[in-house]
């Protein structure tokens, strides 16, 4: 048999297997039996099936939990949500089935937010940026070069400052945090015709950047110098194939699942504002809940973090790689480098202030939250 036909055999296999899986024990039992590697033997993918259905009849409560993406999008993104799951169930004895919703089945970003808020679902992964729609608070992550490493980012979001002046809003919005999902700082990557490596911001005048909504990365890419052009996530690698946009920021994990290694020059990390993510909760449901159910979940979500952190040098390795097969060069930019982008751009500006007395409400409180993010705590993770 040729390694053509036997490839063809085994997809053929693990179809089957799937849907029959997804037929007997529903879609989660489908899913974690493909991301074990169960589909392509009968027999596991029924002792997985056997697993969940026994899991799922146990349980006291269903927690389903939402996400944009595969469940093998880890290796290069890390959001973690089959370990999540795990830990869940583990952690809660068996008293809480995780359902999960992976790869957009249930909607992406403001749309999964909202059914998080409207009690639709319980939980689901987004970025803080389509949060801050919901609570404004959280946009505060995207003013450039205070928090962007992911250190100092972690060094934030594990912070008693975050827990006083952020996490309180978010519950006034209707959520829980549940983990924040270190995933790495989002980049410069230039698109592929336009050759030139970006090692300071002038060399990004005149470029048209793709951005989302977002105020403030739109005058952070303006304060660079770029023509920032606001393109929808959908429509962005067209855009960039095109040529209406010359360059894009999602981290270097984002930029490998979404298929972007092909259209690419050259990426750069300048190390400015973190692609930074949630695990947001229903607060009126998660209170519902007895307390040692409540602990039970709150210890899976610090476990679940651990496990993300650990991750990020590994999927980060995993992704460049990728990129590096299609031609993609990398560049870190040096101190005195680094040094021209937070001149140019930094949240010490001026320009900067307004938007930080509207979110945080204070001048004194972005201080304390700086202080917070400049602290070491608990917690390591490796930059780029």
């Amino acid at each position: 048999m040729t390694k053509k036909i036997q490839d063809q055999a085994i997809t053929s296999i693990e179809r089957r297997n799937f849907f029959n899986t997804m037929g007997k024990a529903g879609f989660t039992a489908a899913v974690v039996a493909g991301a074990a590697g169960a589909l392509v033997s009968t027999e596991a993918a029924a002792a997985v099936s056997k697993e969940e259905a026994e899991r799922k009849k146990a349980a006291k409560y269903t927690m389903t939990i939402a996400t944009a993406y595969v469940l093998g999008a880890t290796r290069s993104y890390p959001i973690m949500q089959l370990d999540f799951k795990e830990n869940i169930q583990n952690l809660t004895d068996g008293q809480v089935y995780v359902k999960l919703a992976p790869a957009g089945q249930l909607g992406a970003g403001g749309h999964l937010i909202q059914k998080v808020q409207q009690g639709t679902i319980q939980a689901a992964q987004h970025s803080l940026s389509n949060l801050s729609a919901f609570a404004p608070v959280v946009d505060l992550i995207n003013i450039p070069f205070w928090c962007g490493e992911n250190q100092k980012f972690i060094n934030l979001v594990h912070s008693q400052a975050w827990k006083d002046q952020v996490d309180p809003k978010l519950e006034a919005r209707g959520f829980k945090a549940l983990w924040y999902v270190c995933i790495d700082s989002r980049t410069v990557a230039m698109r592929s015709g336009r050759d030139e490596i970006v090692h300071t911001p002038d060399d990004l005048k005149g470029v048209k950047f793709r951005v989302a909504g977002s105020q403030i990365l739109q005058q952070f890419y303006r304060l660079l110098g770029a023509n920032p052009t606001p393109i929808a996530w959908g429509e962005t690698p067209s855009a960039i194939k095109q040529g209406v946009a010359d360059a894009l920021d999602p981290s270097i994990g984002a930029l490998n699942i979404f298929g972007f290694k092909d259209v690419l020059s050259s990426v750069s990390f300048i190390q400015a504002v973190p692609d930074a993510q949630v695990f947001s909760c229903n607060l009126k449901w998660f209170n519902s809940l007895p307390e040692d159910i409540q602990k039970s979940i709150e210890l899976a979500s610090e476990i679940t973090s651990h496990q993300n952190i650990a991750k990020v040098p590994s999927a980060r390795a995993y992704a460049m790689y990728e990129l590096k097969k299609n031609g993609v060069k990398f560049y870190y930019p040096t101190e005195d480098e680094l040094a021209q982008w937070v001149a140019k751009a930094g949240h010490q500006l001026p320009v900067w202030d307004k938007t930080k007395i509207e979110l945080a409400g204070s001048l004194e409180v972005f201080e304390e939250l700086l202080q917070a993010a400049n602290t070491p705590g608990r917690y390591y993770v490796k930059n780029v």
